[in-house]
This record gives structure tokens, C-alpha cells and sequence, in this order.
């Protein structure tokens, strides 16, 4: 009984940590599109970006040299990886700032940015080589009626023009792009050296851009140093630690329905802190985008289970022994010698 009870502890503390975790991912990942709008009031994108990703590169650069993290990492490793760090870090966060510097709301940014699973599922997936089902494109349709509410009801009370709308969808692109070259790549990298080499290669872009748009020297401000201090540790550090570890503790088609909750969070997280509006015809534009997802990552889960279930199949198989034939008896008795009873009532039955 006790140690049914220790099992019983163990259980619940587990899905207790994971929990706080999945709160703590949605939070962490929310307050980037937060951060991102208070701090670019006063402050250009590059400027805020480039002094968020520099110093935290020489700091990951040093941990991950002096911890062997680079040993065998091949030119191969390095050029897949910072193609993917120039999309999935680079690109995106500048198309973020972007987005929401031009006045567009962070639920709007964020709920465009959450859709990308039903992209990369219905239009990249024949790409990959993965078939598509009808339940995705169904998800697709469904997800991008409820991007259109939202987004229909923001455009009356919004300042950014209606090609401004552009940027959240050029960032899910970028998303997407790293998704997509992530998934072709065969190399598979520790945690640390992969962001690494992303943080990296996106401080050294940065480092470019700003520098060519005269935006790399930063205001002696302490709300400035705040934010970049805020935006390296919070959405960056602990957000993308989080990822990673709940990649590997719940899988991806929960981590992906997390991601579509940072949406509504940023929206609510939007309208108390920034005022931004928040409106019933947004609220109820979230549902679709809801349903969609859910109609995505539920196709995904079932194909996923008849995977698993056909490769254990095909491995009960594999291990199963073949049968040896029966040996050759030299004792047989010869057809002059009388049968036994037992071979004629067995026979009679």
C-alpha cells in the first residue's frame, strides 16, 4: 500500500511540475510580444534587438566553448543551424517588432503567429513528403476564417495601415521557412550549442542591419537596459528553455496547442497592460482559430498512434522466432508393424 501511495506522489508531482512549467512556457513566450511593444515606443527595433542578442550570444558563445558543446559539430551542422537561426530567430523576431511598431495589437500578432501549425501541417507537409489529410485542410479553412474575424475587427480601432498586416504573416513565414529546413536536416545538436549557434548568427545579422541603418548605438536610459534585460532572459532564455524541455516532456502536439494559448494570453496580457481593444468580435474570432488547430493537431495524433502502433507491430514480428523444423525420427515404425491404438482413436475423432 505504501508504495502504491509513493507511485500515487510521484505521479501527481510530476504532472504538477509539468504544469507549472506549460503556465510558465505560455507566460514567458507571451511577455516577448509585450515587451517588444513597450520597448520600441522610444527605441528602434534594431537597437532593442541588436543589444538583446549580442551580449547574450558572448555569454552563450563562452558557456558552450568552454563545456565542449561545439566538439564534433560538423560545417554541415553549422550551416544547417544558422540557416535556421537567420529564419526562426532572425527573421521572426525582426518581423514581430515590426508588426507590432506599426501599431498592430500583440493578441493579433500573436494569434496570426499561432496558426502556423496548420500551415506547416497542410502546405508544407506535402513538401516533406507527408501526406496531407482531409481533417488538415478542413483546419486550415476553418483556422483562417477565424484570423480574418480577428483581424477584421482590430483594422477600426487600430493605427497600422491594412498592408501592415503583412509583417505577423511574414514572421509565421519565417517560422515556417526554419520548420521546414529544420525537418529536411539530419544533424541533431545538443540544446545549448543549437541556440547558440542561432543566437549567434542572429546577433551578427542584427549587428549588420543596425549598423547600416545608423541604429546600433544604445540610449543611456535604464528603462532601455530593463528591456533588453527583461527581453534576453524572459522570451529568449527561459521561454526557449522551456520549449525544449516540454518538446521532450509532453510532445509536439501539446507544446502546440500551448503555443496557440500564448495568442489569447498576449490579447488579454494586451488590454490590461497596453489598453489595447479587446472586443467580443475578437474574442469570438479566437474559437475558429481554436477549432482549427484542434482539428489539425487531433489528425496529427491519430496518425501519429497508428505510426507507433505499426512500428511495435513490425518490431513483435522482427523479434519473434522463426519456426524450426521438426527433426527427422529414424524410429518410425515401417508399414509392416501394427499402429497403435491411440493413432486409430485419434484418428476416429
Amino acid at each position: 500500500m505504501s508504495k502504491q501511495i509513493g507511485v500515487l506522489r510521484v505521479g501527481a508531482l510530476r504532472v504538477g511540475v509539468t504544469a507549472l512549467a506549460s503556465a510558465a512556457f505560455v507566460a514567458s513566450w507571451s511577455s516577448g510580444f509585450i515587451i517588444a511593444k513597450m520597448a520600441t515606443v522610444d527605441v528602434g527595433l534594431t537597437t532593442l534587438l541588436v543589444w538583446r542578442f549580442a551580449p547574450l550570444a558572448i555569454v552563450l558563445l563562452v558557456v558552450t566553448v568552454a563545456t565542449g558543446g561545439f566538439r564534433g559539430v560538423t560545417r554541415s551542422d553549422l550551416r544547417h543551424q544558422a540557416t535556421i537561426g537567420l529564419f526562426a530567430q532572425f527573421g521572426y523576431c525582426v518581423f514581430v517588432y515590426a508588426s507590432v511598431g506599426t501599431g498592430i495589437a500583440t493578441g493579433t500578432t500573436a494569434l496570426i503567429d499561432a496558426i502556423q501549425p496548420l500551415v506547416v501541417a497542410t502546405l508544407v507537409g506535402p513538401l516533406l513528403g507527408l501526406r496531407v489529410r482531409g481533417a488538415q485542410w478542413l483546419g486550415l479553412a476553418v483556422g483562417a476564417v477565424g484570423v480574418a474575424t480577428v483581424v477584421g475587427s482590430q483594422l477600426a480601432g487600430s493605427s497600422a495601415p491594412p498592408i501592415a498586416y503583412v509583417l505577423p504573416a511574414l514572421a509565421m513565414l519565417c517560422l515556417i521557412a526554419g520548420t521546414f529546413v529544420e525537418r529536411r536536416s539530419e544533424s541533431r545538436l545538443p540544446v545549448v550549442t543549437t541556440l547558440t549557434i542561432h543566437v549567434a548568427v542572429t546577433a551578427a545579422a542584427l549587428i549588420v542591419l543596425a549598423a547600416v541603418t545608423g541604429t546600433l548605438a544604445p540610449p543611456a536610459s535604464s528603462t532601455f537596459w530593463l528591456a533588453v534585460a527583461l527581453s534576453a532572459i524572459v522570451p529568449t532564455l527561459i521561454a526557449y528553455g522551456l520549449y525544449w524541455w516540454l518538446l521532450r516532456r509532453v510532445g509536439i502536439t501539446a507544446l502546440n496547442a500551448l503555443l496557440f494559448l500564448v495568442a489569447p494570453t498576449t490579447a488579454l496580457a494586451g488590454n490590461l497592460l497596453l489598453a489595447e481593444p479587446l472586443t467580443g468580435l475578437t474574442l469570438v474570432g479566437f474559437v475558429p482559430c481554436a477549432a482549427g488547430v484542434a482539428l489539425v493537431l487531433a489528425s496529427e495524433a491519430r496518425a501519429a498512434r497508428a505510426t507507433r502502433a505499426m512500428q511495435a507491430a513490425r518490431a513483435m514480428q522482427a523479434a519473434r522466432p522463426d519456426p524450426q523444423p521438426l527433426p527427422h525420427r529414424t524410429d518410425q515404425p515401417s508399414s509392416s508393424t501394427p499402429k497403435p491404438a491411440t493413432t486409430a482413436l485419434t484418428s476416429a475423432r
